[in-house]
């Protein structure tokens, strides 16, 4: 019971970090997305608040244990888990929406300085935190966690959709597109994620668990 009241600890602290990183990280690329007239960068900061949703229905979720002796709300869990395939749907949306409007205005990825840095830097963070968050989720055999982890990995692929589609048009520039299709084709995998989980926190027979049955 010690055990499972500090990989609950753990969880809150993810938690905690996700939202703090992402929402300056969202802050600063929408800031820079908007002065460089950049849709990739200005969508980019937009997605990291899908991450601090994500993270805030952990938090919301791990509310209902109140006692290391609770077992585990089902309930709660499957709401969280639902809330979060939802956010995977909006996810999907947005960028697919993003790239279209990059691909209709025939705009360019984002090659700046500041571009390349912040995609650089969640690439870092987003990584330790899905690992991290991996692996509580496996401990606690958390449905809700693990989806919060699948979302740090959606994450962690648009930061290398956003830094690759930049050096393809650095050395390329006649494939601006490169990087328009690549998050085209991200979106659809999320939006497939997004439905699966949706499907699995509505299954009547709904536990809990990783394998969210």
């Amino acid at each position: 019971m010690t055990d499972r009241r500090g990989l609950i600890d753990r969880a809150i602290l993810l938690s905690w970090f996700t939202i703090a990183y992402n929402l300056i990280e969202g802050a600063v690329s929408i800031y820079f997305g908007i002065a460089d007239d950049s849709i990739a960068l200005a969508g980019f900061g937009a997605d990291s608040f899908i991450e601090v949703f994500s993270a805030a229905l952990v938090l919301w979720r791990f509310r209902a244990e109140e006692g290391a002796g609770k077992g585990l709300p089902v309930e709660r869990e499957r709401r969280a888990t639902l809330g979060i395939g939802v956010l995977f749907v909006l996810l999907a949306a947005g960028t697919a929406a993003g790239a279209l409007a990059q691909l209709r205005a025939g705009g360019r990825p984002e090659t700046t300085l500041p571009g390349l840095v912040i995609s650089a830097a969640s690439l870092s963070f987003m990584f330790y935190l899905w690992r991290a968050k991996l692996a509580v989720a496996r401990a606690l055999d958390s449905c809700t966690v693990l989806k919060d982890a699948d979302c740090s990995l959606a994450c962690i692929t648009l930061s290398g959709v956003l830094l690759a589609g930049s050096a393809v048009f650095l050395a390329a520039p006649g494939l601006w597109w490169a990087d328009s299709a690549a998050a085209l084709v991200l979106a659809l995998l999320i939006a497939r994620e997004g439905a699966g989980t949706i499907r699995a926190a509505l299954k009547p027979d709904f536990a809990g668990g990783c394998g969210c049955a």
